[in-house]
């Protein structure tokens, strides 16, 4: 007879034991692992939602064009699944690249400093519910390298631009290339600011693959967030994946 070894979807050992019955007769059974925590599972779920690998594609798919009805169609598993599972990523984000910081602390240990010499800086439009509550996502990345510093959400204000200088001051940036909006004006020593569009190339070119990855984000679609919340994780998730490098 052949013998088909159960293997916990968790912790992918073979310490598992069988533990009853579900309502609809399928076989339960419990990993034994004790880093596992006790995790009982199925063979063969009814809900696709369970099944292993699922939850990934869920987050894979958001981050390559795919909008929450189309992530549901595609896996055959219902939009508040999907949601739910977005919403989950949230307590990982992160919006300063600490991977980068890090690199940059332990290059300059001898000079006791850590320093991005020129910055981009930028803010790309986009809205929430209706084009009247707009969403503005501000961020910096390295002039010569291309990496995302950091990044806020919020409206097209000073005070949220305060909130993306704050995160920067870790990087010790000393010069920054801006369009003319008057937020870097205001909040920008003259000395440090090079205004003109021909220095934001790199910035501009994040902005158009953002659009090109996140539906949502998309110039002529349909498909829009209806809460901030749900349009922040998603914009988190692809700048933590693709810029930062952290696995998410």
């Amino acid at each position: 007879m052949a013998e088909i070894p159960v293997l916990c979807p968790s912790c992918k050992c073979d310490h598992v034991v069988k533990r009853g019955k579900t309502e609809l007769g399928k076989q339960r059974y419990l990993c034994l692992n004790p880093e596992c925590g006790k995790n009982t599972f199925i063979l063969d779920y009814t809900y696709h939602g369970y099944l292993p690998g699922v939850k990934e594609q869920i987050i894979d798919m958001a981050m390559n064009g795919s909008g929450i009805r189309d992530t549901a169609r595609v896996l055959r598993i219902s939009s508040g699944t999907v949601i739910s599972e977005i919403k989950k990523q949230e307590p990982y984000l992160e919006s300063v690249n600490q991977p980068l910081l890090k690199r940059l602390k332990e290059n300059d240990v001898v000079v006791d400093i850590q320093k991005v010499d020129d910055t981009e800086l930028d803010e790309m439009w986009s809205y929430v519910g209706n084009k009247e509550n707009q969403r503005w996502l501000w961020h910096a990345i390295d002039h010569a390298t291309g990496d995302v510093l950091a990044y806020v959400f919020g409206k097209r204000k000073d005070t949220v631009f305060l909130s993306l200088q704050e995160l920067l001051k870790p990087f010790w940036i000393s010069r920054f290339y801006t369009d003319d909006w008057g937020a870097y004006e205001r909040n920008l020593p003259n000395e440090q600011q090079i205004i003109g569009k021909e220095n934001t190339q790199k910035i501009e070119r994040k902005h158009l693959t953002l659009r090109t990855r996140i539906k949502r984000l998309a110039r002529k679609t349909i498909c829009f967030s209806k809460i901030e919340k749900m349009h922040d994780i998603v914009i988190g998730l692809f700048i933590n994946r693709h810029d930062f490098g952290r696995l998410i």
